[in-house]
């Protein structure tokens, strides 16, 4: 079978003869989350990136993740999270005070009485429950811990609020990039069919565009973003976040069931190979739900931090490459 296995790059792979390995053990596009990316950055990337086609003589399909309607954490200096904490949540786009979290999203702060009072962090590494809402800020207690750091996304356990808009961040990645045509996006955090479509008008109709699906609003309506979309990543870390692990898991396997009613191919996102972010080789479980969701009809893979951080890149993508074949 031939399938897709998309790269995010990152500190772990961030120069040329890195970009070469990845493509040489199956890689068939890059991805660069711009929610960690200034745009200084990404344009340093961009040339970068331009400069190695050239030389290689061929443009790699470069993914740009968009944070979209996504909820995250501001600046500050990573915090460990203990049981049984109280910590407050601050509307600031960085730490007025040693030991707050800023989020820079006024919706977010809107969103918490329309809540379950559950807070996920970093796809539910750390979570938090509310205690006491005001207009800018959230007091709450920490439930599982962890160290928190700057920028990991931030979102209410079953929750429906969310204001749809591309940030300010978005829209300078996008005027930056729109006359590049190797360009794809990928929008995080979309909610339904009628944001997909929005999107669209946007970014426009030749653009190739991703849907994101990290919510069971979206993924219940799989058919109409598809329909805006030219390609639906599902995302299983937000989404655990989003409705729990045991829901995330009977979703996954009712999404999987469908593939076939879909009319864009489907890729799995999220924690694919995980154990590859420190050991070169796979676990057999991996491999297994690997070789499952494949077979289900999930066309590729998307790594993150198997590639972006973790220290086996070009051994990740050997191995997400194992069960391809060239007919």
């Amino acid at each position: 079978m031939r399938y897709t296995i998309i790269a995010t790059l990152g500190p772990a792979s961030a120069q040329a003869e890195q970009w070469s390995a990845l493509l040489d053990a199956g890689v068939s596009a890059f991805r660069l989350n711009t929610s960690h990316l200034t745009l200084d950055a990404l344009s340093r990337w961009l040339q970068s990136l331009d400069d190695f086609s050239r030389r290689r003589g061929e443009q790699t399909p470069l993914i740009l993740d968009l944070q979209g309607s996504k909820w995250r954490l501001g600046r500050f200096e990573p915090l460990v999270l203990n049981p049984g904490d109280s910590v407050v949540l601050i509307h600031s786009a960085e730490a007025i005070e040693p030991g707050t979290l800023p989020v820079p999203h006024a919706d977010f702060f809107r969103a918490a009485l329309r809540s379950s009072g559950r807070i996920s962090i970093n796809d539910a590494r750390s979570v938090l429950a509310v205690e006491s809402v005001g207009d800018d800020r959230v007091v709450a207690r920490v439930v599982a811990g962890g160290t928190v750091s700057p920028r990991k996304g931030i979102t209410f356990v079953d929750s429906d609020y969310r204001l749809e808009v591309l940030n300010e961040a978005d829209r300078l990645a996008v005027d930056l990039t729109a006359s590049l045509d190797e360009i794809r996006y990928a929008v995080s955090y979309v909610r339904d069919g009628h944001e997909m479509e929005r999107y669209r008008d946007l970014l426009g109709k030749d653009r190739h565009l991703i849907a994101k699906l990290e919510r069971p609003q979206a993924i219940a309506e799989a058919d109409r973003v598809a329909a805006a979309s030219d390609e639906l990543w599902l995302c299983r870390g937000d989404l655990g976040a989003e409705i729990g692990l045991r829901a995330m898991a009977e979703t996954v396997h009712r999404f999987a069931a469908g593939l076939s009613s879909l009319s864009v191919p489907a890729l799995l996102a999220g924690q694919v190979l995980e154990h590859m972010n420190d050991h070169p080789l796979a676990t057999r479980a991996e491999l297994c739900n690997l070789y499952d969701a494949l077979a289900a009809g999930f066309s590729g893979v998307v790594l993150s931090d198997e590639t972006a951080i973790g220290r086996f890149p070009a051994e990740s993508c050997r191995m997400a490459a194992l069960f391809r074949r060239s007919n």
